[in-house]
């Protein structure tokens, strides 16, 4: 334990005693050194909103304050040099920051700098680390990591991912080693992992997440015994019922004695299922410190008396400080990666919020995908037209369709040259049209004023890193002036089978069962038998009869399986494209019967997979997983579907000796191979009671309208193609990349041309010569406020993933830009450090049975005349340019 010792000081006339508590801090060798790390986990929204928990209100659900938190613990802080606290969540602390007053903020920077009060991990959240896309990620923690080193000139070192519902190979090496964090300390793993590595005493590991980049990703990772609170009977809050240590002596209830043996016995437990004689106790939990001192003061007894028993497009237009700007959808995207937000555990109230939040900075078709958008769905007067400016945030050309929803078929659509573009008019469904006028009177309270007839799709070709203008506008003459095509619905068909796919690509439907049978790509000389289907689970309820716990928020636990017919669902082949394309629509989710009730596709072929299927891992490295087996332990099947089941951000795919299926999604969903030469996706749940996890609430999520509730429905797409043996990963990052950034739309009405004659109208960000080579994304470029610009090059390919992109990849700045650069500087992946500093304060760690080092492919320095970037299979590189003129193009 900490020595120390009991200075006893005198007062009045000696008849009591004022004990002078020593709490200073150092390390004894040969004995057991507990480290208390005092701390409040503090979720930015789960049972209340952002603001509510910040400010205390809405006390009747939970009792939370985080502005009492921080003004609680900085005044404990000053009242005691040897007081210690970490905190995580700067969206709370930022906003704590901008209300204190100059004097309390150099107070402040004195308990930084002393270390007394220590950021770590730093990001806006404690972000989730199943269901985001690795640049969400990224982005968040940036925006918290430039927070800290503006204000208070510090780096974090630590990660501390206490609270998400599981952990990604992607946190460990690139939300931590490529940070420059030292280690990444976490509570919650599967219970058989957690009984089996404390048998082992295998709770400290170093963790090598990437193999691509092998050995230079390691990290130290310390897995915590328990969940994130203190041991049993070592809470202090006012309402907390641990006994506290009584030490006056006069007193009938002195426990000193009684109490330090309690403390040493936790200890004692805890030494015993690790591998050193260093130990920490998370000495907090869920928005505790409101009352400092209560913490501390019992800490300091137990120290004292222990001791005696042993952005893209601002940066082309110019960052404006007073004007608009990404801040307000930059910090909502970043609240929202929080692992009560984006994994779908927090309230519907505070989801509520987290979507208006967002809204806040993204207006002008708020509704687009449910097909409201006010602008193109508005008929267009003589003489007027819209224009619509496509946007691509990619380093690459890109040819694709968009759609757009148009209340008349009497439109063209022409480039901003004048050509006409080929343009198709597609029927809008029943069903689109009922969730259209439902959803925008229950979100936006008006009906839609328009009645939409079709969907308007039209090629668009959009350079890289840039922008493309087109004009629709009406024509006088009769009868529609694009293609329109039929719905052609199978009972109708003659034929037994029907063929979708102008193209290489073809799809064959059974018409008799309404199925999809065959598949068939000329072009790479596949063709498999191929069903897709959809069933559901009933939801395990949790009664009395059943004790186990239900699914809900938090927990996947069926019961029963059964087939549904699919109601609404579109399959599409474009020309182009040699993949297909899936929108369903799911809900309400009928609950009638009082069972809940879990949606989900199956994609089967007769490929033998041998139970092995492969995962994304935060929209980065893919995982092997292997049906009812863990790698580290022996696993004890007891949930064969959710034990099963992964997170999918960007794809799942299987392969067998000759062919590959893969699947990509627009969205965070679970998924699956629960058979052989079968991908399974989970796409909407509706369930009827909690899972007692903490949310306090059932999953049945609801849109209202007046005094009428249904279950929300949802509309989605996920893709699927089949390839030769080792030709799928070309696909699944080209496509995949493209899918999280889509092109972006954007939409004005002009009188004439008045509008393309006045404005740019297409551009590339680039050099009109160049482009990035197919392995490689700009994943960020961001104007700062001191007008650097922040720039991230991503590798896409992993380590022998293929043989032509597997391989180290070069972007010329030089040519990337057009104009001048000044200085480049490399920084750590947050660019809160220089790349340089950070690898010399690296830890390196001599891991048990590794053997020899392998060789790592990374990108060398660049030189400072040729500014080329070398990128190694799964690299991110990130810098900071100087340009000598920032404004590449005017408003």
């Amino acid at each position: 334990m900490l020595p120390s010792s009991i200075d006893y000081w005198p007062l009045g006339g000696g008849e009591s005693e004022y004990i002078e508590y020593n709490t200073t801090h150092r390390i004894v060798p040969g004995k057991i050194n507990v480290h208390l790390v005092p701390h409040s986990h503090d979720d930015v929204g789960w049972l209340k909103t952002v603001d509510q928990y910040y400010v205390g209100a809405n006390n009747s659900i939970r009792g939370a304050c985080v502005q009492n938190v921080l003004d609680s613990v900085i005044s404990a802080l000053l009242e005691d040099k040897n007081r210690k606290f970490i905190y995580v969540e700067i969206a709370f602390f930022q906003r704590w920051w901008r209300q204190q007053s100059k004097a309390l903020k150099a107070k402040v920077k004195e308990l930084v700098n002393s270390g007394q009060l220590e950021f770590i991990n730093g990001g806006m959240s404690m972000h989730d680390e199943a269901t985001p896309h690795y640049v969400d990620l990224i982005d968040q923690t940036t925006l918290g990591h430039q927070f800290i080193k503006n204000e208070f000139g510090q780096i974090p070192r630590v990660g501390w991912q206490i609270d998400p519902f599981g952990h990604s190979a992607v946190q460990a090496y690139l939300l931590g080693a490529e940070l420059g964090f030292d280690s990444l300390f976490f509570a919650r793993i599967d219970y058989q992992d957690r009984a089996k590595r404390l048998k082992e005493k295998t709770l400290e590991v170093v963790w090598q997440g990437s193999r691509s980049l092998s050995w230079s990703s390691q990290i130290f990772t310390g897995i915590f015994p328990r969940h994130y609170d203190p041991p049993d009977g070592f809470t202090f809050e006012i309402n907390d019922a641990s006994p506290p240590i009584q030490d006056d002596i006069l007193l009938f209830d002195y426990n000193v004695q009684e109490r330090v043996n309690d403390f040493v016995a936790a200890a004692l437990a805890q030494a015993n299922v690790t591998r050193t004689n260093h130990i920490m106790w998370c000495m907090g939990t869920d928005f505790r410190y409101q009352y400092a001192n209560s913490w501390f003061r019992q800490m300091d007894k137990f120290i004292h008396y222990v001791n005696q028993a042993a952005r893209q497009l601002e940066f082309f237009i110019g960052r404006n400080a007073s004007g608009p700007n990404t801040d307000a959808l930059a910090d909502a995207l970043a609240i929202v990666q929080h692992h009560d937000a984006v994994s779908g555990t927090e309230r519907e109230h505070v989801a509520a919020d987290y979507a208006l939040r967002i809204s806040i900075g993204y207006q002008e078709c708020p509704l687009l995908n449910i097909s409201y958008c006010p602008p193109s769905e508005a008929v267009l007067s003589d003489g007027k037209s819209l224009v619509v400016v496509a946007y691509n945030p990619l380093g690459w050309k890109r040819e694709e369709v968009i759609r757009i929803p148009v209340s008349t078929d009497r439109v063209t659509v022409r480039d901003s040259s004048g050509r006409k573009v080929e343009a198709q008019l597609l029927p809008i469904t029943n069903a689109t049209l009922s969730i259209r006028n439902y959803y925008a009177r229950a979100y936006l309270g008006k009906s839609p004023s328009e009645t939409i007839k079709y969907w308007l799709a039209f090629s668009v070709s959009v350079p890289p890193i840039g922008f493309s203008s087109y004009i629709i506008s009406t024509v006088k003459q009769t009868g529609p002036s694009s293609t329109i095509s039929s719905i052609y619905t199978l009972e109708e068909s003659a034929d037994d089978t029907i063929e979708v796919g102008k193209g290489s690509l073809k799809l064959i439907f059974s018409a008799r069962e309404g199925k999809l049978t065959h598949y068939a790509n000329r072009k790479n000389l596949v063709t498999a038998s191929v069903e897709q289907s959809y069933s559901y689970y009933t939801g395990s309820d949790g009664t009395d009869e059943d004790p186990q716990v239900a699914s809900g928020a938090y927990i996947f636990r069926p019961n029963e399986t059964f087939p549904i017919k699919s109601e609404s669902q579109i399959t599409r082949v474009f020309k182009e494209k040699d993949h297909a394309e899936v929108e369903f629509t799911i809900g309400p989710i009928p609950v009638d019967d009082d069972i809940g009730k879990e949606i989900a596709t199956q994609i089967t072929t007769a490929m033998k997979t041998n139970g092995t299927f492969y995962t994304d891992s935060n929209g980065r490295d893919f995982i092997k997983r292997l049906r009812d087996f863990r790698t580290d332990w022996e696993l004890q099947v007891n949930q064969p579907i959710a034990g099963n089941y992964y997170p999918i951000n960007l794809g799942i795919y299987v392969q067998d000796t000759s062919s590959e299926l893969s699947v990509l999604v627009d969205r965070s969903v679970g998924g699956s191979s629960l058979n052989d030469g079968q991908i399974e996706l989970m796409l909407h749940r509706r369930l009827l009671h909690d899972d007692k996890k903490g949310v306090g609430e059932v999953l049945n999520e609801t849109v209202c309208l007046h005094d009428k509730c249904e279950g929300l429905t949802i509309q989605g797409k996920f893709y699927f193609r089949i390839d030769p043996l080792g030709e799928g990963a070309k696909w699944r990052r080209t496509t995949g990349q493209e899918i999280y950034s889509p092109l972006l739309l954007a939409f004005t009405e002009q009188d004439g041309n008045e509008w393309i004659n006045s404005h740019v109208s297409t551009f590339s960000g680039i050099d009109p010569s160049y482009t990035l080579p197919n392995n490689v994304a700009v994943i960020t470029l961001q104007e700062l406020e001191n007008g650097i610009v922040l720039l991230r090059l991503a590798h896409l390919y992993e380590t022998g993933e293929d043989k032509d992109y597997s391989v180290l990849a070069s972007v010329e700045l030089k040519r990337l830009f057009p104009k001048k650069i000044n200085k480049v500087r490399e920084m750590s992946l947050s660019a809160n450090q220089e790349k340089a500093e950070m690898e010399k304060r690296r830890l390196v760690w001599e891991v048990e049975g590794s053997g020899e080092r392998s060789e790592v492919v990374r990108g060398g320095p660049v030189d400072p005349q040729t500014l080329v970037v070398e990128l190694g299979p799964m690299e991110i590189r990130t810098f900071l340019i100087d340009f000598a003129f920032l404004r590449l193009f005017g408003s």
